[in-house]
């Protein structure tokens, strides 16, 4: 009777998490990984990689080329958007994703075992960026790949909530990668997080790419992908002849909310220990903070995208970012805890307006056949101006003006960019997934409307 028990319980909880929900859960929880790896590296470039890594500069040069490294990984997710995109439209999404989860972990388990420039000299800062540069060929590939998995194995009426999902992967992995470095920064003496401490969530990397593999196994190739017939020869040339419009649109509407996501987490942390010379633990506890607010709004958000339409909770998004970001430093500069958190929370708030639906959004404007790679593309060359620049335009700008006000006035250019990019939108793809050289008519849905 027990066996007989356990056995339906077994069948039932097989049913539930098959297809769709398989889909999305192995989809963000690979995701999620991904980005732990990608974050600490971005989190440990502003608190530690200055000091290791290029000791002789003054703090500020010393900022500077730290983030610069950190920009080298948003330069190289496009050259992964366009290899990885390539295999996932001519080969399948499935083996794709497992295959760029592994070299982003060894890369990162890497970097945990590089010794610093005292050690080594000028090679250290030099594997440092190669090593960097490896993990965005990886994250180029990946995010696209995970994106597809989910949406495709949901319904039509259903892509904002089901991609989203995926999108939960970023603060979540933020959570992991900085409440890590967080711990061992309360833990530690100063000396010996600098010194070993903060490797420890670097090696952790190691397993975390076995992890994903193995959740990945058992994934099953994309119903559209399985459908559409004979695969683009070349898929890159392809999306670049047939949807010029949809690149320019994706492209134009990932600046703001990339922007706005690293001017209010990581350029604060830079912001907090430059100007106030506060313990490194508070800024990462705030972002923790809003990272796990984050979590339930990207969901909240898509499946508002479903009924609303994504360009409307989009534009909120960047609208509510642009005018937040004047409250935004001037609660920073009371130095107090909790008026810092709901500055950042508030910020992030907005901000997941436009990431929640963000995916769909991007994806459903390319036809199945070349969708990884115009979903890859249109998403990776945006983060090379805006995510890679942004804690550096950031700096730079405050350096020269000397007031927070410069950096507040680039985030609001930077979201009236990404509502051009909204407007410029030809809408969700309509056309058959055996896409003809010639781009067939869209047919615009009401609930994408402006």
């Amino acid at each position: 009777m027990s066996t007989d028990t356990g056995t339906l319980r077994s069948g039932r909880l097989g049913r539930w998490f098959s297809g769709p929900r398989r889909a999305i859960i192995v989809s963000s929880i690979g995701t999620s990984l991904e980005w732990y790896d990608y974050f600490l590296y971005g989190t440990a470039a502003v608190l530690v990689f200055g000091r290791l890594f290029f000791p002789e500069s003054d703090p500020a040069t010393r900022l500077l080329l730290s983030l610069a490294t950190f920009g080298v990984g948003f330069a190289s997710r496009p050259v992964g958007a366009v290899l990885f995109g390539h295999f996932g439209d001519r080969l399948g999404r499935r083996d794709v994703l497992a295959a760029t989860f592994l070299v982003m972990g060894t890369s990162t388990f890497l970097i945990g075992l590089l010794p610093g420039y005292a050690s080594i000299g000028v090679v250290a800062p030099v594997l440092l960026v190669l090593l960097r540069v490896v993990q965005g060929l990886s994250l180029g590939g990946q995010w696209g790949g995970a994106v597809l998995m989910a949406m495709e194995h949901g319904t039509r009426e259903r892509r904002g909530v089901t991609s989203s999902w995926v999108q939960v992967g970023v603060p979540v992995g933020n959570i992991l990668s900085t409440g890590l470095l967080a711990l061992a920064a309360v833990l530690l003496p100063n000396e010996a997080f600098l010194e070993w401490g903060w490797r420890i969530p670097f090696l952790l990397s190691g397993g975390l790419a076995l992890m994903g593999l193995w959740i990945r196994r058992g994934l099953t190739e994309s119903p559209e992908f399985e459908a559409m017939g004979r695969p683009s020869r070349s898929p890159l040339l392809e999306v670049l002849r047939t949807h010029p419009r949809a690149l320019g649109s994706a492209f134009l509407a990932r600046i703001g909310s990339d922007v706005v996501f690293y001017v209010f987490t990581f350029y604060l942390l830079a912001y907090l220990d430059t100007q106030f010379d506060m313990d490194r633990s508070v800024g990462l506890t705030v972002v923790v903070i809003a990272s796990a607010v984050q979590l339930p709004l990207l969901v909240f958000y898509g499946r508002l995208s479903d009924r609303w339409g994504r360009r409307r909770v989009y534009a909120f998004g960047a609208i509510g970012s642009g005018v937040w970001v004047f409250a935004f430093f001037p609660l920073l500069d009371t130095g107090v805890f909790w008026i810092i958190t709901a500055a950042v929370v508030g910020g992030i708030v907005f901000e997941a307006a436009m990431y929640g639906p963000q995916a769909a959004f991007i994806a459903e404007l390319f036809a199945p056949r070349v969708r990884y790679s115009g979903t890859g593309l249109g998403y990776q060359v945006a983060g090379v101006p805006s995510g890679a620049l942004a804690p550096i335009v950031a700096v730079m700008l405050y350096q020269w003006s000397g007031s927070a006000q410069a950096v507040a006035w680039y985030v609001v250019a930077s979201v009236l960019v990404t509502l051009v990019g909204l407007a410029l939108s030809p809408g969700p793809w309509r056309g058959p997934s055996q896409a003809p050289a010639q781009a067939p008519a869209r047919v615009p849905l009401a609930r994408d409307a402006p």
